[in-house]
């Protein structure tokens, strides 16, 4: 999931919006205590898991709809919604929220915590949380188009807002525009798009050119055994210590040949093989995430694994016809998200500007977190994603104390104050839109 971006800043010369910072402030605070609060709590509590967001869709949909002048399209790319705001000649832009939740209980003590049980995408039912903050996303979203019709007069082009499913199985991106999206509603000139994060204080941003996010791949590996019992484990083939030996060696591979300053992580996620404590199984299983900030690395680090995996059954002397197989998932594939520089600085400077320095965070990028946002920037498309804080510094700073860790991304303990996430990221994709299309000073 995700990785913290640092803030690098750089000048520039935006042109001055008709409008303040101070009265988009309030005009988001106002619209927060009247309709965003009990929407974000709606979806708090109502969340739905990857590729099944039906309820969560309909709801973006008819909140959109609400706009004046919002032309609104639902199942594009399967659960997708995309609202279409035209206002004259200009540049297209792009806003993206993804609106999946995650198979996990909330643990978080929330008075608003889920209690939802949904079926899967496979028919499986889980408690599914809002553990990654999407709901803030959405609301936020919601929002911004709120305010962007009321300040029609003070810009001029055309916004795409883009509610996304599926983000986190790297799907929906990939879905939305294979079903036309461009073609359909228009090539953007810019994507936007943010994300909550946990890690950095509330009332800052993370935005910096260059890689923000990493590629990101899913891979399986199966290891046939030849069964036995295991008290003779001579007369058959362990899968479980084939599996283990791979596992060591992969992260000897990582060490002994990929660049040291190339960034690279693999990790086996899930092991499973065997049934009784004294039977050699047949079959052991791994699943296993990679993540690198280049496609070279990407590819080097994938014939690795399989170069690996194969060479660790004939090793061990499984037959030719029972060697371990690798399967990357092509449906769960994310690429490195690259912002673009000339958007980047023009974003930095509207909120500088906006804002003063002290939006910007300069925590460290600690993770190698992946996101499909990277999908809906085509050709010849300027991409800027960033992050909203989510944390109160006070929180971060009884952590750095010896006090309650602050819960990760994709915890069942996560929270975050959504009230300052929605309303900043609603702020500062109200003030990108005016950066990138203000009608010229009169």
């Amino acid at each position: 999931m995700r990785g913290l971006i640092p803030a690098i800043l750089l000048a520039t010369a935006a042109p001055a919006a008709a409008v303040t910072p101070a009265e988009i402030d309030a005009a988001v605070a106002k619209d927060w205590a009247t309709h965003l609060a009990p929407l974000y709590d709606h979806f708090h509590r109502n969340p739905e898991l990857s590729a099944v967001e039906v309820n969560t869709a309909a709801r973006m949909a008819k909140e959109l709809r609400a706009v004046k002048g919002m032309e609104v399209t639902e199942k594009v790319g399967g659960t997708g919604v995309v609202g279409v705001l035209r206002n004259g000649p200009g540049p297209v832009i792009l806003l993206r929220a993804d609106m999946d939740g995650l198979p996990v209980e909330e643990k978080s003590g929330l008075a608003n915590a889920s209690k939802v049980r949904q079926k899967d995408r496979a028919g499986v039912e889980q408690p599914v949380m809002h553990a990654c903050g999407h709901d803030t996303h959405i609301t936020g979203l919601v929002g911004t188009a709120r305010q962007l019709t009321a300040l029609k007069d003070k810009w001029s082009g055309t916004v795409l807002f883009v509610v996304q499913p599926a983000e986190e199985i790297v799907g929906g991106a990939k879905k939305m525009m294979a079903d036309n999206l461009y073609q359909r509603f228009g090539k953007p000139d810019y994507a936007i798009g943010w994300h909550v994060a946990a890690g950095i204080p509330t009332g800052t941003i993370g935005l910096a050119d260059g890689v923000t996010y990493s590629a990101a791949d899913t891979l399986d590996i199966v290891v046939p055994g030849i069964g036995a019992h295991g008290a003779s484990p001579h007369s058959g083939k362990d899968p479980v210590f084939i599996a283990s030996d791979i596992v060591q060696s992969l992260q000897g591979f990582i060490g002994r040949e990929i660049a040291p300053l190339k960034p690279a992580v693999i990790t086996v996620g899930a092991f499973h093989a065997g049934s009784k404590h004294n039977i050699i199984s047949d079959r052991a299983e791994l699943s296993i995430t990679v993540r690198a900030d280049d496609l070279e690395t990407r590819n080097q680090l994938i014939e690795g694994i399989k170069r690996i995996a194969v060479q660790t059954g004939r090793k061990w002397g499984l037959p030719e016809d029972k060697l371990p197989v690798v399967t990357v998932r092509e449906d769960e594939r994310a690429l490195p998200n690259i912002n673009d520089p000339e958007l980047t600085r023009r974003l930095q400077g509207a909120f500088a500007k906006a804002y003063g320095d002290r939006i910007f965070t300069r925590a460290p990028r600690e993770g190698m977190g992946a996101e499909d946002f990277p999908y809906l920037v085509g050709p010849g498309v300027k991409g800027a994603y960033y992050n909203v804080g989510g944390t109160p510094q006070a929180d971060i700073d009884a952590e750095k104390a010896g006090g309650p860790a602050v819960p990760s991304h994709h915890s069942p303990l996560f929270k975050v104050d959504g009230e300052a996430a929605v309303k900043l990221g609603a702020q500062t994709m109200t003030i990108a839109v005016l950066e990138l299309a203000a009608k010229p000073a009169q």
